[in-house]
């Protein structure tokens, strides 16, 4: 769930010790101009600050945040290597606090069972695990019991200072540690304890910002953004469910290397090893450059390995780019980190729904598996709106099951098995309009490659008016009246108006829509003769036009200047991501107060201000 959405939903308390971080982190932030006027609009003070602003702030201290979080990290008497295991799965971004309770006493006994499996096999006279791997781990342990306990020496107490932690973590980094192997040596040598009080565990994340509770109903949140944060903290370059699509394109002899090099059961099944590397914390970029590749494998030979990874087998679209093996690896994660944060789901809301209900009916346990993989709580979850909150999409829900259960699906509903069979299932479920409004922004800016990556397919000259339906969709969906009998009985081969709302019998508000390449649009000088003509004949016509409302993916400041200058011409502009924004709150909040006139106060709509106004 995005941050925004989570702190509309706490209390001033609730979401206190954060607003009190961001408010000490902006205090550090120097000559930052859009923080600046972030704080200007909350009165220099984000007490006072909506969950627009204080999500905005947040994005501009991102990287602050990371360094305030890090500063306890690294202490050796907190627990957070092991809480950030638990928040950063998948499913764990919204929890019941007794949820959290449960998996917190799991992940301290796994830890411990862990720990003493791999304490016996270290020492043991002859080791199950490779003699090379044993001199990595006793290598650390050795360095981190030193780094720990030199200040006993001194007569201080023993801890690791934030140089000796960044040695050690380039020592874990050159042994290709993996999170869970770090963990246990960690424990091994320090040993491990269980707090008992649930609340002092909640408090610790808390306190750094990484988690929001609700008292009212005694759940945990941890907002996309947070999350993204706490990955890149514990090391997880990306989320579960895209390395799990990942690893999931490899035959299983490569798998079995990955188990092999860090010490994972290769006797598992398939789909138990893909989870157990998962769960073991394996840098992904070191699953790329080194597990999968036979050590005498050259770099040229690796980089076109993650290249067929990418064009043929994830079928990425356009092509991650790099021109080493390092670059391309990178670009990947970097795409994968793009993917989490975009909000679009591949189908329509309702396809989602239809889709969930189908494999419940056609796959037995297919709600178990979901429920398992994500450890989410909850006894029913086959609900897409359900799933989405936790940044679930459709492809990471059909990427769980075995081909078998995926082709059971497809021949119950008529789905062909030929090709990709999850891409089959996804087309299948698509609703048009519903995906086109999802895709609305990538209309607006013509990027027939982001519209492809999202199964529309379009050609340059079908973007115009695919623009101006779509646009139409969405302002009907608001309520108001697009009258296109009257448009289409006004317009000639010489004026062509897009579209038409009425707004009285004898009035009526123009709309014109523009589509843009990348840069926003900033030809006043054509749109002013347009729309002069169009008010003209329509006031020939005997229609007063209230306002001219141009509709398009974005402005040049030059434009939007322009417009303001223009008094013979009520224009109001509206960028496409806006209008979305606003479908997407009316539909939220369940009943639709939206009006034309919250359109009319500002030359540039500001959309933040509507959308307040129709959730209140």
């Amino acid at each position: 769930m995005k941050l925004e959405r989570v702190l509309e939903r706490l209390n001033s308390l609730e979401k206190g010790q954060f607003v009190k971080i961001i408010n000490l982190l902006s205090s550090e932030e120097k000559n930052n101009p859009r923080l600046e006027a972030i704080l200007s609009q909350a009165d220099s003070n984000l007490k006072n600050a909506d969950a627009i602003q204080l999500t905005q702030a947040f994005e501009e201290l991102a990287d602050r945040f990371v360094s305030f979080v890090r500063e306890d990290y690294s202490k050796v008497s907190s627990q957070l290597d092991i809480l950030l295991n638990i928040i950063t799965r998948d499913g764990n971004s919204i929890m019941r606090l007794d949820w959290f309770s449960k998996l917190y006493d799991k992940e301290i006994d796994k830890q411990k069972k862990a720990i003493a499996v791999f304490k016996a096999d270290v020492t043991a006279e002859k080791p199950s695990l490779d003699p090379s791997r044993v001199r990595d781990y006793k290598v650390f342990a050795a360095c981190l019991k030193a780094a720990y306990f030199n200040d006993v020496e001194s007569n201080f107490a023993p801890k690791i200072t934030s140089d000796e932690q960044s040695i050690l973590d380039t020592l874990a980094n050159t042994l290709e540690l993996s999170l869970d192997e770090r963990t246990m040596i960690k424990y091994s040598v320090l040993g491990i304890k269980k707090v008992h009080n649930i609340d002092e565990v909640v408090s610790e994340l808390k306190d750094k910002g990484l988690i929001f509770l609700s008292r009212k109903n005694n759940v945990l949140y941890v907002a996309d953004e947070i999350m993204t944060i706490a990955r890149r903290i514990r090391g997880k370059e990306i989320a579960d469910k895209y390395f799990r699509r990942v690893l999931l394109q490899f035959r299983e002899p490569q798998i079995n290397q990955i188990c092999r090099k860090h010490s994972i059961d290769v006797k598992l099944q398939y789909n138990e090893k893909v989870e157990a590397i998962i769960a073991s914390g394996v840098a992904f970029s070191d699953v790329l450059k080194e597990d999968i590749h036979k050590s005498d494998v050259k770099l040229v030979d690796r980089r076109k390995v993650i290249t067929s990874l990418c064009d043929e087998k994830l079928a990425i679209v356009p092509s991650i780019k790099g021109a080493t093996l390092d670059e391309k690896v990178n670009n990947l994660i970097s795409y994968f980190a793009n993917l989490y944060g975009d909000e679009k789901i591949g189908i329509s809301s309702g396809g989602y729904e239809r889709m969930l209900i189908d494999l419940n009916a056609n796959v037995k346990g297919a709600e178990k598996t979901i429920r398992d993989a994500f450890q989410l709580q909850e006894e029913e979850v086959m609900h897409g709106e359900f799933l989405i909150d936790f940044n679930i999409m459709p492809r990471d829900v059909l990427e769980l099951f075995s081909s078998e259960a995926l082709t059971a699906l497809c021949e119950a509903k008529g789905i062909k098995t030929r090709g990709n069979i999850v891409d089959n299932i996804i087309a299948a479920y698509k609703d048009t309009e519903d995906l086109l409004v999802e895709n609305y922004e990538s209309i607006g800016f013509r990027d027939i490659n982001a519209l492809k990556e999202n199964g529309i397919v379009l050609t340059e000259a079908e973007l115009g008016s695919s623009f101006e339906e779509v646009t139409k969709y969405i302002l009907s969906k608001l309520g108001l009246n697009v009258d296109e009998n009257l448009r289409k009985k006004l317009n000639s081969e010489k004026d062509k108006m897009d579209i038409l709302i009425r707004t009285g019998e004898k009035s009526v508000v123009l709309v014109e829509c523009k589509t843009v390449k990348e840069n926003g649009y900033n030809k006043f000088s054509s749109i002013s003769r347009q729309v002069k003509a169009y008010k003209s004949l329509l006031e020939k016509s005997g229609l007063q036009v209230d306002r001219i409302l141009i509709v398009a993916p974005d402005f040049s400041e030059d434009f939007v200047a322009d417009c303001g200058d223009e008094f013979s011409l009520p224009i109001t502009l509206l960028k496409a991501a806006s209008l979305a924004n606003i479908y997407d709150a009316v539909k939220s909040c369940g009943n639709n107060r939206f009006t034309l006139q919250m359109l009319s106060r500002d030359i540039l709509v500001q959309e933040e201000r509507i959308i307040r106004i129709l959730k209140k």
